[in-house]
């Protein structure tokens, strides 16, 4: 299973644009480790700062001239690195983005991580909606979310970031259910909810994508939305 780490979300938060994204990466900090130790190690932090460098300008530059006029090596040169080391990192140019794409799911699964036991989903989440803890998503990550929907290859990468959050979405009801992350109850329960999370941030970013005064709020009414809609089952 790919790992699914948590560690980049800061790196798309506010409504600062791209540059942003790259300043809040990250950090690189000087300092032994040892096995015990929760922080990722010196070479993992500079390997994902660097997925979040390349991503922003693969972001940038689909953006500026389009998908398809877009090459790998031009989004090397963009880094600065060679565009050997680019496909080290990445197997193809629309796959640079998938960094940006998984933080804020990866963001909501770590929110989970502090679902108490006798609470529900949804007055979990109308809970936190209310204290205002959902960030804001910068707009080049709302224009990328767009560009999903009419681009096959990034529309993969966007799914390919769902797909990656099931196992983990699966293991963590398994926990809280004391079932198993192979039962097919909890398969559907852990693809209803991830549903409902891409559903939300599609919907936030067609609605609000141009609006520079969307935040918190209207992130939190797409969310409930889409929650509440899952609760429902298919009444069909």
């Amino acid at each position: 299973m790919r790992h699914f780490s948590v560690t980049g979300y800061a790196a798309v938060t506010g409504r600062e644009g791209a540059g942003a994204i790259v300043r809040e990466a990250p950090s690189v900090e000087h300092g032994p480790t040892t096995q015990t130790d929760a922080r990722p190690s010196l070479a993992q932090r500079r390997k994902e700062a660097l997925r979040f460098e390349i991503a922003a300008e693969a972001v940038r530059l689909f953006a500026a001239q389009g998908v398809t006029a877009t090459t790998g090596e031009q989004i090397a040169q963009a880094v600065g690195i060679s565009a050997r080391t680019l496909w080290r990192h990445f197997p193809t140019k629309e796959s640079c983005v998938l960094p940006l794409l998984s933080a804020g799911l990866e963001s909501a699964i770590d929110q989970l991580g502090d679902w108490p036991p006798d609470t529900g989903l949804l007055d979990y989440f109308t809970g936190l909606c209310r204290t205002g803890v959902l960030p804001a998503a910068a707009p080049v990550i709302l224009d990328l979310i767009r560009m999903t929907s009419t681009d096959p290859a990034l529309r993969a990468v966007w799914l390919q970031a769902h797909d990656d959050a099931l196992p983990v979405l699966g293991e963590l009801l398994a926990r809280r259910t004391g079932g198993s992350p192979g039962d097919l109850r909890i398969k559907v329960h852990a693809a209803t909810l991830n549903g409902a999370l891409r559903a939300a941030a599609e919907d936030f970013a067609h609605r609000y994508g141009d609006d520079p005064d969307a935040a918190g709020s209207e992130i939190a009414a797409c969310l409930l939305d889409a929650l509440r809609a899952a609760s429902e089952g298919l009444p069909y």
